[in-house]
């Protein structure tokens, strides 16, 4: 491939990527929230008990996929 056109590929792929103007939350599942609510749940009466440091790590997991259910509910556009 001849240097003018990889200089060429490269300047159109510079272009082509833009930042989105605006950050628009993804609207998600109702079982993704009871994934996370199980997930919490199970990780509080059996993992946690059993091994501390593996039941904060899925604390963190599983809260993280709450948080973003419930971001998903309240920021995400309605869909008909």
């Amino acid at each position: 491939m001849s240097t003018h056109k990889k200089r060429r590929l490269r300047t159109r792929s510079a272009r082509s990527r833009k930042a989105p103007a605006q950050w628009h939350a993804t609207p998600l599942k109702g079982s993704f929230m009871a994934a996370s609510i199980l997930g919490i749940l199970i990780t509080l009466y059996l993992v946690y008990p059993a091994n501390p440091s593996y039941g904060v790590a899925f604390l963190v997991v599983f809260g993280a996929m709450f948080v973003a259910s419930l971001v998903s509910m309240t920021k995400a556009p309605v869909v008909d």
